[in-house]
């Protein structure tokens, strides 16, 4: 009987370690789809600041100085918010991590109802 319950616990921590890799994984493709995503809008609106800087309307003038001032405060913002997205993913990471390695067995409760749910769910779907 002990045999069982240390190879549950580690089997336990053995998820607890491929769903901390797996957020990890998961916020880096995330990050990088939105990142890029960002990064394209940015350099359309650039491009057609460049196309409209010969117009000297002074809407324009003064339409186009606004969207500079918000291309750059994005461009900062973005660099900010990837860092903090990066930094909680890997908090919650840890914390269900650390969770996992103190209740072994709530986590495998979790997990088996979690399983549960999404097979009733694809089953629904199918």
């Amino acid at each position: 009987m002990e045999t069982t319950f240390e190879g549950t616990t580690e089997q336990a921590r053995a998820a607890g370690r491929r769903l901390k890799n797996d957020l990890t994984e998961g916020v880096h493709e995330v990050r990088a789809a939105a990142s890029g995503e960002i990064k394209n809008l940015i350099a359309d609106v650039e491009d057609l600041m460049a196309r409209i800087a010969d117009l000297k309307d002074a809407d324009v003038v003064q339409m186009r100085v606004k969207v500079q001032r918000a291309v750059d405060a994005t461009k900062q913002s973005l660099a900010g918010s990837a860092d903090a997205l990066r930094q909680r993913a890997q908090k919650a990471a840890s914390t269900a991590d650390d969770y996992i390695r103190e209740s072994p067995w709530a986590a495998v409760g979790i997990a088996a109802l979690v399983g549960a749910v999404v097979g009733i769910l694809a089953t629904r779907r199918s």
